[in-house]
C-alpha cells in the first residue's frame, strides 16, 4: 500500500499528473515537468527519487540507503533506495519540497496561468 499512499500523496499537489515512464517508472509531474519518480519493482515500491537543493543533497546521501541519483545526480536528485532511511511523513516533505523546487523554476508566467505564485 506505500505506492498507494506515495502516489495519493503527490496527487495531492496541485496541477500533479503521473505518467509511465522509463519502464517500470512512475513519473510525477507539474506543469509538465518530473518532480517524483517512483521506481516501481512488480508494482511495489522499489525507489524514490526527487530533486533537493545542493544542501539538503548533501545531507541526504549521507544517509545510509539514500544516493545520488542514476543520471539525475548533477541536478540535485536524491535517490532513496532503502524505505526505511525516511520516516513516511518526512519523505512526503521533501516529495513537497521536490514540488516547490519545481514550481519554483517554471516562467513566472505559467506559475500564474496554474495559480502557483
Amino acid at each position: 500500500m506505500r505506492l498507494a499512499r506515495l502516489q495519493s500523496y503527490a496527487l495531492s499537489l496541485p496541477h500533479t499528473t503521473f505518467v509511465k515512464q522509463w519502464g517500470e517508472c512512475l513519473v510525477g509531474k507539474v506543469a509538465g515537468k518530473m518532480f517524483l519518480i517512483l521506481v516501481l519493482d512488480a508494482g511495489t515500491v522499489a525507489g524514490v527519487i526527487f530533486k533537493c537543493t545542493p544542501d539538503e543533497f548533501a545531507e541526504l546521501t549521507a544517509i545510509d540507503g539514500i544516493i545520488q541519483a542514476p543520471y539525475c545526480a548533477k541536478r540535485m536528485w536524491a535517490k532513496v533506495e532503502d524505505l526505511a532511511a525516511l520516516p513516511e511523513p518526512e519523505l512526503n516533505a521533501r516529495i513537497r519540497r521536490s514540488y516547490e523546487l519545481v514550481v519554483a523554476g517554471l516562467p513566472k508566467k505559467r506559475q500564474r496561468e496554474l495559480a502557483l505564485a
